[in-house]
């Protein structure tokens, strides 16, 4: 045979890597070729990577064995899945709200009953009755394909999971007949993927069992729409006043626009939001051919009636029922599981110190506690106890009665906080190392460069006071002090500390921060006096203890008080802000009503400019309660002057309402029966004066506990303040405190005896060590002060004497901002 040229293939590497199996001598058992084991893993006849990579048959079998494992369990949970007797399960069960349960009851327990939130209205209506558009809206905006898909989107699932699996915000995929599953057969919505794989079996299975508009005609009767109303009859009517078969395609669009979130997007609440919703709504139907490209045109947006609500909110009670459903629906239990899915639902109110708290609101209203009432129509007041091992709301007063009123004047609305600021300042100085004995001038007026060379600060009823340290700024709320201070720590600094401590609202940064002009809510003020008291722990207050389902107990729907708590200040730098805090009431603004209570408190008294507001918050180690009087003008929203009401001990007319008069005369009222309760009646000691910034002399005498806290750092980081800088020129006296390697803090007053342009004094004193780069401040004289053009003395400073029969409701102490200093402020002054 010819030779050929051709040569062999040479054998692939992959096929190298398979080996012959030669037989061992001595082994009977082995790989002989013809046997194979029944799993055989690691493969046999290879080698190196291949010898532990499965097989394609290996791989395909498995997934199709998962596969079909899968469809079986899959068939078998449809087969066995039953629909509910709509009867029975499409029944409301009412939701109960309940006190707090005596201190040491066993978990799940619960006080007396406050409330019940219960369906109430609800009128059944054929779908035959209705106008088309009124299904096909609803179809539009809550299902597309309801007429054509089989109960379930699996387009809208596998979105819904791959958003969930990526960590994006948890997305649904309810299609309408699985909401009416959820609303009319199960009761309750389910979030866990169990859960919502049965209610999808389920919507599967009832899409079989029944026509579509049966589906459709008891969705429309069971959906909720908010104000109290389950159905598209009784939401006709608390919308419109009109049955559901007098909608008009507007009112329709409208209705179900809101259906994801009723409370939400009511009209009446949120116009802008419920329009945008009406917009897309009648955008789907043209998209899908429910109504024509002219009838989109032609349709107005309806005009919904003012929202009525039950009498389950009527009085006091009906604030606590909203801070309730705010904090739950916050959690994602909506509405309708509140109003239907039956809850027990324990709050964190206290029921003895709920009812002395609307006791005592009660004396301010029928003028048993001033000898006098205030404007009935526009007066506000607010107030609210928080317990500081926790954050729990223990009692809270948000208005008289809901249902005319409802705003609640402790959650939602604001008041310019005045002197209740000023500890912030204190807390970030304390931080920096300047201690309460920093000596300031008290003199008033005063101009600080960083006010502009037009504003004047002003102490309350213009005094002038001597040179002192910060306890006794604080004690009598000394305004010039207290902007010189903030000229130290910086204004940004005060409110990033405000914020830390428990201020949710907008605050300023600017010098007059100081001094209280930003309005605050008093839930925040509260909490952030409690984070005080609680040696720095912030506790986010909570009003909702825990919520269970009455049919399953056993199931915890939410529950209160699980942040985690955050230890915001040091200690000792809380101890001596504590410290400074209660000589306001030793000595100062709260001395008058709040010291006879006869045990440790601290707190601060606060009045803003023109009297916009006044108020009293004040702790001890167990609780912090916050009392908070405003006004608001004839539009009922603009803040205004608080109307002057009540006697002096002697019958004279009170000419000015402040911080230190009745709204310290109410706290310390009502905090007096608190501390008549077990879980506050203990008298307990505010931890000692840990003298942050001040390096203590050691004595020989002084105990563990009494030691104040080193937080010096070492003495080669400090050096001592220039004696004998008064006197000198400015620019003399600034370079001497930069040679020091310290930095001159300049501001200006008048001086009948130091010549202009020369240091009237320095602070601190010469000698006093101080941190390298830490702040002097030097009051520079402008020479004699002008005469000014007279001007009627404020009658709002003219305090009648105290006689010991009824105290005279004090002033807040020297502090205070008024003229210039005050309007720089943004209203906000001492007190």
């Amino acid at each position: 045979m010819a030779s050929s040229n051709r040569r062999a293939p040479a054998p692939s590497r992959r096929r190298a890597t398979r080996v012959a199996s030669a037989p061992v001598a001595g082994r009977t058992e082995g790989r002989a070729e013809g046997r194979r084991r029944f799993f055989d893993y690691p493969r046999s006849g290879y080698e190196g990577l291949h010898r532990w990579l499965p097989s394609w048959r290996f791989v395909l079998g498995s997934f199709l064995t998962v596969g079909f494992l899968g469809l079986g369990a899959l068939v078998a949970a449809y087969a066995v899945t039953k629909i509910p007797d709509p009867a029975d399960d499409a029944t409301f069960q009412a939701s109960t709200v309940y006190y707090a349960p005596p201190e040491g009851s066993p978990e799940g327990a619960a006080g007396e009953p406050i409330a019940t939130f219960a369906e109430q209205k609800r009128e059944l209506v054929d779908l035959s009755t209705l106008p088309e558009y009124v299904g096909n809206a609803v179809i539009a905006s809550e299902d597309r394909t309801f007429w054509e898909n089989s109960g379930i989107s699996p387009r809208g699932i596998v979105r819904a999971l791959w958003n969930n699996v990526r960590g994006g915000d948890t997305q649904g995929a309810s299609t309408l007949t699985q909401q009416y599953v959820e609303r009319y057969y199960t009761g309750k919505t389910t979030s866990d993927y169990l859960g919502k794989a049965r209610e999808t079996l389920l919507a599967v299975k009832i899409a079989q069992a029944e026509e579509k508009p049966e589906i459709l005609e008891r969705y429309l009767n069971t959906i909720y729409f908010g104000r109290d109303s389950y159905g598209i009859q009784t939401a006709a009517q608390a919308y419109f006043q009109k049955n559901a078969a007098e909608l008009t395609l507007s009112e329709a669009a409208l209705l179900a626009g809101i259906i994801p979130s009723p409370n939400n997007w009511d009209p009446a609440k949120a116009a802008d939001k419920a329009e945008q919703r009406w917009q897309r709504v009648l955008d789907l139907m043209v998209e899908d051919g429910h109504i024509t490209a002219e009838e989109r045109a032609a349709a107005v947006f309806p005009g919904a009636l003012p929202y009525v609500r039950s009498d389950t909110y009527a009085g006091p009670s009906g604030y606590i029922l909203e801070a309730v459903k705010d904090e739950l629906e916050a959690k994602g239990i909506t509405e309708g599981i509140l109003y239907r899915g039956g809850l027990k639902i324990v709050t964190t109110i206290q029921q003895p110190l709920q009812a002395s708290v609307q006791a005592n609101a009660d004396t301010v209203w029928d003028g048993s506690l001033a000898g006098g009432t205030p404007d009935i129509e526009h007066f506000k007041m607010g107030i609210v106890s928080l317990d500081t091992r926790d954050g729990a709301i223990v009692a809270m007063y948000g208005g008289r009665d809901f249902l005319t009123d409802q705003i609640n004047r402790v959650t939602r609305d604001k008041a310019q906080a005045g002197s209740t600021f000023k500890p912030f300042t204190l807390i970030a100085a304390l931080e920096q190392g300047i201690s309460l004995e920093t000596r300031f001038s008290g003199a008033s007026p005063l101009k600080l460069d960083s006010w502009g060379p037009e504003e004047e600060i002003i102490n309350f009823g213009e005094t002038s006071l001597p040179e002192m340290n910060l306890a006794d700024a604080t004690a009598d709320s000394v305004n010039t002090v207290y902007a010189q201070l903030n000229d130290l720590v910086t204004p940004l600094k005060t409110a990033e500390t405000a914020k830390r401590a428990g201020i949710t609202t907008d605050l300023v940064d600017k010098p007059s921060n100081v001094l209280g002009p930003d309005a605050v809510h008093p839930i925040d003020m509260a909490s952030a006096y409690a984070t005080i008291a609680s040696g720095g722990v912030y506790h986010k207050p909570f009003i909702v203890r825990e919520a269970r389902y009455v049919n399953d107990p056993d199931t915890v729907a939410y529950r209160g008080g699980t942040d985690e708590p955050k230890q915001i200040f040091a200690p000792e730098v809380m101890a001596d802000t504590t410290y400074a805090m209660t000589q306001v009431v030793e000595k100062g603004s709260g001395e008058t009503y709040v010291k006879p209570l006869g045990r440790p408190i601290a707190g601060k008294t606060g009045t803003s400019s023109d009297n916009l507001s006044a108020w009293f918050v004040g702790f001890t180690p167990q609780v912090a309660t916050a009392v908070a009087f405003s006004q608001v003008g004839e539009n009922m929203s603009d803040p205004v002057r608080i109307t002057p009401f009540g006697v002096d001990s002697r019958g004279r007319a009170i000419k000015q309402i402040t911080g230190g008069s009745w709204p310290s005369a109410l706290w310390a009222n009502y905090m007096s029966a608190v501390f008549q309760q077990p879980p506050y009646a203990e008298v307990k000691p505010f931890p000692k004066r840990a003298n942050v910034g001040k390096k203590p002399t050691p004595t020989a005498t002084a105990t563990e506990t009494e030691a104040p806290v080193e937080t010096q750092p070492p003495a080669e980081s400090q050096v001592a303040v220039p004696g004998g800088l008064e006197g000198k020129t400015q620019a003399d006296a600034e370079a001497a405190v930069v040679n020091a390697g310290l930095s001159p803090a300049v501001s200006q007053q008048p001086s009948e005896t130091v010549a202009a342009g020369r240091v009237i004094s320095a602070s601190p004193g010469g000698g006093t060590m101080l941190n390298k780069g830490s702040a002097v401040a030097i009051v520079v004289s402008t020479g004699p002060a002008k005469k000014p053009t007279p001007t009627p003395a404020p009658t709002q400073t003219q305090q009648p004497q105290p006689t010991p029969t009824q105290p005279t409701p004090p002033v807040d102490g020297a502090g205070g901002a008024g003229g210039a200093g005050g309007g720089a402020g943004g209203g906000g002054n001492g007190g």
